[in-house]
């Protein structure tokens, strides 16, 4: 999860250095450092805090080094501070490493470097790593910086994406990829190193993704690798990174998430057949009629998107489907089918556990596509086949657009399986015009703001919600509370509401908001007996629906436009978004940067 940046040409390389974590800083924000070759010398600098912090102290005159390394932490192995913070060096002062995993058996490498003499100063896991690198460097000083980089990871147990640089060879880099994500950027006279494409964009758009088991020299001339690919060019400009004029990326990517829809939609839609066109799933009819059950497979929000989409499927293509966490799937054993297509959600294409359950069913023989926003990410190359969202960067940690991307895509799966099947040209063409008109109904709802707005700054300094809904509005009220909770701080559960009343009811009162999902659909009237229940008991209500609720029933309700009852949740949690961003910034918090949360996690 944490931010690399990687530099060698003929510039000053702090600076570009500093500038690379700015753009990182979404993937960990407990500390930050560079280390920077100069005359055979290394200079280190490391601030606790975010990068504006390391900035202050790198300072108007840096190193005049023009190769470098650079690092923004987010914690796993001991607490943030200036000691654990990276780059770590060997006791020599030669060697520097960055690193972003986990070294599993650190302990153990740990005792066999302190019997040999060797003195930590750190509390990290990554710092057994410059350790084994110098001494596998001494052991053979004819061994290249690589294979002294290849030597010391024989050993290593765990994940990593890492980059060494050595003060004694001050034109060149090596990284290396076991787990976690490393590109190279393509310059001219100069190359880049880092764990996203955000760091790069604003350099060059020519990358090479690193697979994992492989390691690479980068020099300002080029690199060499046995078995990296030729250049990809990303489809990303660096001003997809900017804020463009709104106070945060949360903000930005909530209301881009209408054209971030339109892209997902081009070119999907058939009128002519009244189904949809997913190219890159790779499988012609007969094998599309030849699937018996579908599986998604996420963490978070896109576990969240999974059953959204195992229930569209389910109703539109009368498939049994479901949806299960990656982080648990591959420890229990399971069972793989070979007629069940396996969909691995991930929007950063990286996540570790997603992955590894994606790794596991290839294994078994299973049939798994991916469900990403970045091409050329690990998912992506591991599946070969499946939906790309085209959602554009996604910067702020909690996810928006890329989940209402993830559903959206999942209705033209469910489209596309029903229309191989039973479900009608009548329907198919009904549903075809919903999804054309999903955009525009965003766009009418992200004009509510002001609404949810002043909803939230009533009920934002509770100390407690909960989010219910029933049948379709289940899954949206689980992502609702999540946002809630990841962003403001606030404690939020989610309960299918028909669930209330055998148990979570005992906590209901006058101090307890519950937000209650209520799609114009057949359990309305179920979703207002919940309402009348809660009133009951003294509890406000706030209703997200597109329903004609009786007068005075909610405390509060937020309106959605009529879609089709199938596309409904995803139009219903909009509204929610908009609740848990106002919510934190009526309480001061960091929107972007919530505490103890990164992007995108690349380790257990």
């Amino acid at each position: 999860m944490c931010g690399i940046v990687g530099y060698v040409g003929t510039r000053p390389a702090s600076k570009i250095l500093v500038e690379g974590l700015a753009r990182l800083e979404y993937r960990g924000y407990d500390s930050a450092g560079l280390a920077v070759a100069h005359r055979k010398a290394l200079k280190t600098t490391k601030a606790v805090g975010r990068v504006d912090d390391l900035r202050a102290a790198v300072g108007d005159e840096p190193s005049p080094g023009k190769v470098g390394i650079a690092h923004t932490r987010w914690a796993t192995h001991g607490e943030p501070s200036e000691r654990n913070a990276h780059p770590h060096i060997d006791a020599a002062g030669r060697i520097a490493v960055v690193h972003n995993g986990i070294v599993e058996n650190a302990e153990d490498l740990r005792a066999k470097l302190v019997a040999d003499g060797v003195t930590f100063a750190s509390d990290t896991d990554t710092e057994v790593l410059p350790h084994l690198i110098a001494k596998a460097a001494a052991d053979d000083e004819s061994r290249s910086l690589e294979d002294a980089v290849h030597e010391a990871l024989r050993g290593v147990e765990g994940t990593y994406g890492l980059v060494v640089l050595d003060a004694k060879r001050p034109d060149e880099l090596v990284v290396a990829r076991n787990g976690s994500p490393i590109v190279l950027g393509l310059g001219d006279g100069e190359m880049f190193v880092a764990s996203d494409v955000a760091a790069l964009v604003r350099h060059t758009r020519q990358v090479v993704f690193l697979a994992d088991g492989e390691l690479a020299t980068v020099t300002a001339a080029g690199y060499e690798g046995s078995r990296l690919g030729p250049p990809t060019t990303v489809d990303v400009d660096d001003d997809d990174y900017d804020l463009d004029g709104h106070v945060d990326f949360l903000s930005k990517e909530i209301h881009e998430q209408p054209a971030a829809l339109r892209r997902v939609l081009a070119g999907r839609l058939d009128t002519r057949f009244a189904t949809a066109r997913l190219d890159g799933l790779r499988l012609d009819p007969r094998e599309l009629r030849g699937i018996r059950r579908v599986t998604f497979l996420g963490c978070g929000s896109a576990l969240y998107a999974g059953q959204m989409g195992a229930a569209l499927v389910e109703e539109l293509a009368r498939v049994p489907a479901d949806a299960e966490q990656a982080s648990e799937f591959r420890y229990r054993n399971p069972m793989v089918d070979p007629d069940t297509l396996y969909v691995a959600v991930s929007q950063s294409g990286e996540t570790i556990d997603t992955l590894a359950a994606v790794e596991e069913l290839q294994r078994k023989g299973g049939r798994v596509v991916g469900c990403v926003n970045v091409i050329g990410s690990a998912i992506a190359r591991q599946c070969g086949a499946g939906m790309f969202l085209h959602a554009g960067p996604e910067v702020s940690v909690a996810s928006t657009k890329a989940f209402s991307s993830m559903t959206t895509s999942f209705a033209l799966l469910a489209l596309l399986l029903g229309r191989v099947r039973d479900l009608s040209a009548a329907h198919g063409t009904r549903l075809v015009d919903g999804l054309r008109r999903l955009p525009d109904a965003v766009e009418h709802t992200l004009a509510g703001e002001p609404e949810v707005a002043a909803v939230a700054r009533k009920y934002a300094h509770a100390k407690s919600m909960f989010y219910l809904g029933r049948v379709r509005g289940s899954a949206v009220a689980r992502e609702g509370a999540q946002k809630l909770k990841e962003i403001s701080y606030v404690h939020a559960e989610a309960y299918p509401a028909s669930e209330l009343k055998h148990g979570p009811l005992a906590l209901v009162d006058a101090a307890m908001p519950c937000v209650v999902v209520v799609p114009d659909d057949e359990v309305v009237a179920k979703n207002v007996s919940t309402i009348e229940q809660v009133k009951a008991r003294g509890g406000p209500v706030i209703a997200v629906t597109n329903a004609d609720l009786p007068d005075g029933l909610a405390d509060a309700v937020l309106r959605v436009p009529r879609l089709e009852p199938e596309l409904d949740p995803i139009l219903l949690g909009i509204p929610l978004q908009l609740l848990a961003y106002h919510c934190a910034a009526e309480l001061g918090r960091d929107i972007d940067k919530p505490r103890n949360l990164a992007k995108s996690v690349t380790v257990e």
